[in-house]
């Protein structure tokens, strides 16, 4: 029988399915197989460490949703998707890293049991849960089928949050205040870094209240002084010194939704360049929320930002935001619309997205960043609230 527990209502699988089916049409797709585990669970329901196996959803146009996946996640599927038990099929475990067999044969074998045999297949091709030799296994085993490239597809029905999954984003930033808020009491000159990392898994895990929290997809990011010009050193067993910047980048999880909050603390005096550099982001953040409304553009935003920082001396390139929601590991974004000057996507109200303007510097780096909701009117709302600074403790 269908999960009893499912995260959302059965109205909002619904309209999400909706809108799949209708971007499938536009492409003309007749069926779509789709492995990225953030577009499974959203679609579906369905949660479970299994994806370094080969998995996946099928979706059609008319009929519900197929999840397919290793024979003993099967059960895992029965728990936690929407639909009726005879719509989970799986393989056996003698596919699982077989030299001679792959499990993408089983799921050619089960579209050709749909009549799918010989029609336009859309798959995630794109994506860090698709192999090259699946798809090459997937040509050969449907000859006949045009296989097309239904990369994102998924994900960008996902941009705009319904009031569901605003709720659930609203939760996992209290997560992420909390776990600021413990970085800020907890760090010192001959702390180590991997114990500062235990408490912020314990945080992040024991959540708010009722609201327990979830692994995020991304670890604790934590360099310090030099290493922070590299944004995505994590940790080891050294001690926070005296005299130099750490910042960190973490995110409170909430039922797979995810809240990305960065905060930069000095420990001593900090130089006279870091302060004028958080003068200079703090400002280019206000500007960019405030250029971060319904009808303007994505790059607006980028626009915004660097122009602020540019008054400051400060060059810097590249997106500073991506979309966020619902995520599995190795990444927390949603891989659709970059704030970047040269992004044209105009923005809704109900998207969400990690304002992320971080400074990475020859020799230093500083993280001061919020994460958004864009509202129907006015300047976007930062989802955390916590002091937009450089964290300075002597």
């Amino acid at each position: 029988m269908p999960a009893s527990q499912l995260p959302f209502s059965a109205g909002e699988y619904e309209r999400r399915l909706t809108k799949v089916r209708a971007a499938m049409a536009a492409r003309e797709i007749d069926v779509l197989f789709i492995e990225d585990p953030s577009n499974m669970a959203w679609l579906t329901g369905y949660d479970g460490w299994s994806f370094y196996v080969h998995q996946g959803v099928v979706v059609f146009h008319d009929q519900d949703p197929i999840w397919w996946g290793r024979g003993q996640d099967a059960n895992g599927a029965v728990r936690t998707v929407w639909m009726a038990d005879e719509r989970v099929r799986s393989y056996s475990d003698h596919y699982i890293q077989s030299p001679k067999l792959h499990p993408m044969e089983t799921l050619a074998a089960l579209l050709r049991e749909h009549g799918y045999g010989r029609r336009r297949i859309g798959l995630e091709l794109e994506n860090y849960y698709f192999s090259a030799k699946a798809y090459l296994v997937l040509r050969d085993e449907l000859p006949d089928a045009t296989l097309v490239d239904a990369t994102a597809l998924v994900n960008w029905q996902r941009t705009v949050k319904s009031d569901e999954e605003i709720v659930f984003m609203r939760r996992a930033a209290r997560i992420s205040e909390k776990i600021v808020d413990g970085i800020m009491q907890r760090v010192e000159p001959g702390l180590k870094k991997n114990d500062l990392v235990a408490e912020i898994y314990g945080d992040a895990i024991r959540g708010v209240d009722d609201d327990w929290g979830e692994y995020p997809a991304i670890v604790p990011l934590l360099p310090s002084g030099s290493d922070a010009a590299a944004p995505h050193l994590t940790w080891d067993g050294r001690r926070f010194e005296e005299g130099t910047a750490t910042f960190f980048e973490i995110a409170g999880c909430y039922r797979r939704y995810h809240v990305p909050f960065c905060r930069t603390v000095f420990l001593g005096t900090p130089p006279a360049y870091m302060l004028e550099a958080e003068r200079a982001l703090a400002e280019g953040l206000e500007a960019g929320l405030e250029a971060a409304r319904p009808g303007n553009r994505a790059g607006d935003v980028a626009d915004a930002l660097y122009r602020s920082l540019e008054k400051a001396g400060i060059e810097r390139e590249g997106r500073c935001g991506y979309p966020i929601g619902i995520s599995y590991p190795p990444d927390w974004g949603e891989r659709t619309i970059s704030f970047r000057t040269e992004d044209d996507t105009i923005l809704e109200a109900g998207m969400t997205f990690h304002f992320m303007p971080g400074l990475w510097m020859s020799d230093w780096g500083l993280e001061i960043t919020e994460s958004i909701l864009i509202r129907e009117n006015g300047a976007a709302e930062c989802l955390c609230n916590r002091p937009r600074k450089l964290f300075v403790k002597n």
